[in-house]
């Protein structure tokens, strides 16, 4: 095999992964991160893998698509999903995660390998030689423009947000009830507050009326992802829009009443210490004293103090259909190999999955190896299929579902739980067929004990 190098760009979730499965693979990297030296407006920290937009790597049920996704990521030997197992926190049948925790876990496993070497610095120009750019959503802007003049076309790009958190000794927990919707996972894993009829369109009436972070000359033409709006823009789109989204008090009955609460705020812990809350689906464009004066209306958190504000910013992405192969190679550049958000897929876990087939690809690239076909009937097939497929100008980020997966080669039961559980069998089948393919071992990730 080849020991040539391979660089790779960007420190997040999908360049940390793809670091890990080319180390484990007897490949030397070259990890490139700008933080803690050049920031963005989303970190906080230098810390490798650091999540920004919430800790919630959502379903964790392997019938949902993205709980699937996690499921054949351990079987590909992830130091992600490993990592957040050792971080969790109880969510109910999502996987949520210490924020520092899994941060720091990640950065341990990566940095920690004898074939990983990390330098810190803004990269400025795209690499020669083989190298993955997984820069992520929050690109800086001179690589940006060096994309932009290889590609021939600026990026796509849209607008994302962020959640405020709060600490837990600002909460009044006499107004909050503890429940998990339908009582999945402990039943006892978030926070909730409900909101009677007038408090609802008196909460609503103040998010519509609230002063916003102004929109500039340059970014008015940028939608918003629909998946991650803010939670005023969804109160403008009609009275009753939040009480079907993140406020709705299906499934989560008021035990000191018996009955479902007119709607309901979430709030999901933030930390092992259970010091810090998040709330759910509330990212925000408001001003910071806006936040501050319109959260505090919500029952239980009149006296909050907020840890972390919420605030919006700028996405970009590439129009993969165009400028990328079923092998992640940039076409017009083929040494060159794009992963993560910058690709067109939306979440910490797709961008992850993104990174660890970018990194066999290399990989069996490097050894002289035959790439076999990835089975479109798998969550990261699927996620391949929409980066390869979609028509480019109907293109847009997208999460693991089950609608980018074809069905399975098999006869599939009718009743809906039971065609999705065969499904998912067939799924895992495939991908640990198809990672068998490749002539070096599965890495041990899933194995592997973190500090906590």
């Amino acid at each position: 095999m080849s020991d040539r190098t391979v660089t790779v760009v960007g420190g997040g979730l999908a360049g940390c992964e793809a670091a890990w499965q080319l180390a484990c693979a007897g490949v030397p990297v070259l990890l490139l991160e700008m933080r803690p030296g050049s920031s963005t407006p989303a970190h906080r920290t230098g810390t490798l893998a650091e999540l920004v937009c919430s800790n919630s790597l959502r379903s964790d049920n392997p019938e949902n698509a993205v709980g699937l996704l996690k499921r054949e990521m351990e079987a590909l030997g992830s130091v992600i999903v490993a990592a957040a197992r050792a971080a969790a926190l109880p969510a109910g049948d999502a996987l949520a995660v210490d924020r520092e925790v899994f941060a720091d876990c990640v950065q341990e496993a990566v940095t920690s390998h004898p074939l990983v070497t990390v330098t810190r610095g803004e990269v400025r120009e795209l690499p020669s030689g083989p190298a993955i750019v997984a820069t992520g959503p929050l690109t800086s802007e001179a690589l940006h423009a060096s994309l932009t003049a290889l590609l021939g076309e600026g990026s796509l790009s849209f607008f994302d947000a962020i959640a405020p958190v709060v600490a837990a000794d600002s909460l009044d927990t006499n107004r909050l009830y503890r429940a998990s919707r339908y009582g999945k996972g402990g039943g006892e894993d978030y926070l909730n507050a409900p909101l009677e009829r007038e408090e609802y369109l008196a909460f609503v009436q103040a998010l519509r009326s609230a002063e916003k972070v102004p929109v500039r000359e340059f970014e008015r033409e940028i939608p918003y992802f629909e998946g991650c709006l803010p939670v005023e823009v969804m109160a403008e789109r009609g009275i009753d829009t939040l009480r079907y989204g993140p406020m709705k008090p299906v499934g989560l009955p008021d035990p000191r009443t018996g009955r479902l609460p007119h709607a309901v705020v979430q709030l999901r812990r933030d930390d092992l210490a259970a010091v810090h809350w998040n709330l759910v689906g509330f990212q925000t464009r408001m001003t910071f004293g806006a936040q501050q004066q319109v959260f505090r209306l919500i029952p239980g958190l009149e006296g909050a103090r907020f840890a972390r504000l919420g605030m919006i910013h700028r996405n970009t992405f590439i129009c993969a259909p165009r400028h990328v192969d079923s092998q992640l190679r940039v076409k017009v550049r083929p040494s060159l190999r794009l992963a993560g958000q910058l690709t067109g897929v939306e979440g910490y876990v797709e961008s992850a999955a993104i990174g660890l087939l970018a990194a066999l690809y290399v990989t069996a690239e490097l050894r002289g190896s035959e790439v076999p076909t990835l089975p479109a009937w798998t969550a990261h097939g699927g996620l391949v299929r929409h980066l390869t497929e979609r028509p480019p100008h109907r293109f847009q980020p997208a999460n693991a579902s089950w609608g980018l997966m074809v069905d399975p080669p098999i006869e599939l039961p009718r009743e809906k739980g039971a065609r999705r559980r065969a499904c998912v069998g067939v799924a895992l089948e495939a991908v640990r067929s198809w990672r068998a393919a490749f002539p070096w071992p599965v890495p041990d990730s899933a194995r592997r004990s973190f500090s906590s």
